[in-house]
Formats: C-alpha cells, structure tokens, sequence
C-alpha cells in the first residue's frame, strides 16, 4: 500500500499505494472492532509487522495531548499528539509504537517540490507499499487556513511542523504518515493529528538538505529516496 499525496501544483503522488478493499480472497469478511474508530483488518494487505487490531473503546480519549520521544539515525525527532483533533488515528499510533511496530523502520520519502515539502515514514518494508494489516477512518481537518500558492482556494496550508497521515483514498489510513519540513499546499484530505518539536524539526532540515538519490532517469530528483538515510530507531510516549 504506497500512501500518496498529491502535491499542489505538480500533479505527484506521495502516498501508499496499491490500496485495495478489505475482503478476503476465502469470502470470510474482516474482522472489525466495535468501538467508534471501527478498526478494519486488511486481509488482502497483511501487516508488514505482526499486530493485532487496536484497542476500540466505546469513549475514546478525545482530550489533551501525547508526548512521544522519537529517536531517529540522524537526531531527535519528538512529536507531541493531539487527541482532541484525530482521537481514533491517535489511538492508532500509539498502540503501534507499544508494539514497536516502528522500531527500526526508515523514512523511505522524501520531497522537495515548491509546495510539497515532506518526509513519509511508517513502513516497516521501507518501500512505501507496507502496513499494519488494517484500516480506519479520516479524521479530517476543518481549520486549516487555504494555501496562499493556491489561487483555487482549494488546497489548505500544511504547515511547516505538522505530522498528518498518509493514505491511498477515504477512510485508508494505517501506519505511514507523514511531517512537514516546509509549508505545503494540500487538499484537506489527509488526517492531522501532532506536531513536530523544534529539536524534531532541526533533523528534518538535515534530512531535506542532503536531497534525494538520483536515479539513472533522473539525475536530480525532487521526490523519491532521501539520500541522508533516516530511520525511526526507537518510538516510545513520554508523557501521557
């Protein structure tokens, strides 16, 4: 599953692709929690990693926030959760780092367009095709100001220090996400759900100014492997 975005101006994919609907090929439908976030297994996309489905209590937490310590191959990347904003994608997350589905998992995008300036990690395989078995839903955002790149109107203004997730369409979020290193013009189609602390944000700069490979087709890339390998070493929540 390559989780994409769509850049503002430049029609580019940053996303997981290849997502497909939950069915199994046996017609045994998946399973599904029974709380409100209605986690749904992937069968036809299993884990990258071995977990279960998350935790679906009938009152999700909702309020305050979630301090995570990231530490990555190239630095500190904290980030600090919202649950008042994406209560279910939240959960999420926190229940894969428990797991340590993260650990030991790089940052296998990175890009560097005028309007979409972004690291996406989360994938176990490291190939941007990989997740946790499941899906939920979007938890969308309502306040965010329009891009000023945009004379549409129709991109919102994903600041720089944002962490949001990456998805391949409605309702397919999983395990990838994404920080913005660069303020980025997006359609508000990709669940906000943290922050990137400032010490975060300096190891986002290192990674951004190294660039990505070149490929033999491409000798000057704005979009594809960083050529500063960043790896997720070690998730693990702070503070509650």
């Amino acid at each position: 599953m390559n989780r994409a975005l769509i850049s503002a101006f430049a029609a580019v994919t940053l996303v997981v692709s290849g997502a497909s609907a939950a069915t199994a090929s046996d017609g045994v439908p998946p399973r599904t929690t029974h709380g409100p976030c209605q986690y749904t297994q992937t069968p036809d996309e299993p884990a990258a990693r071995p977990v279960p489905l998350p935790p679906d209590p009938r009152r999700t937490p909702n309020r305050g926030t979630v301090d995570m310590d990231v530490a990555t191959s190239q630095g500190p990347l904290p980030l600090r959760l919202d649950r008042a904003k994406a209560p279910c994608t939240v959960q999420s997350f926190l229940h894969l780092a428990r797991h340590g589905f993260y650990n030991r998992t790089v940052c296998h995008r990175l890009t560097a367009y005028p309007t979409l300036k972004v690291l996406q990690c989360g994938d176990p395989t490291g190939t941007g095709e990989g997740g946790p078995g499941y899906k939920y839903k979007d938890e969308l955002p309502i306040d965010l100001p329009p891009a000023p790149t945009d004379p549409t109107g129709t991109r919102r203004l994903y600041e720089r220090g944002l962490l949001a997730m990456a998805n391949a369409g409605p309702d397919t979020n999983g395990s990838q996400f994404f920080v913005v290193y660069g303020d980025s013009a997006l359609r508000p189609n990709y669940t906000v759900f943290g922050t990137v602390g400032p010490d975060g944000l300096a190891t986002l700069d290192e990674t951004a100014a190294a660039g990505i490979k070149p490929t033999t087709d491409n000798p000057t890339p704005v979009d594809g492997t960083p050529t500063l390998r960043t790896e997720l070493l070690r998730i693990r929540q702070t503070r509650p």
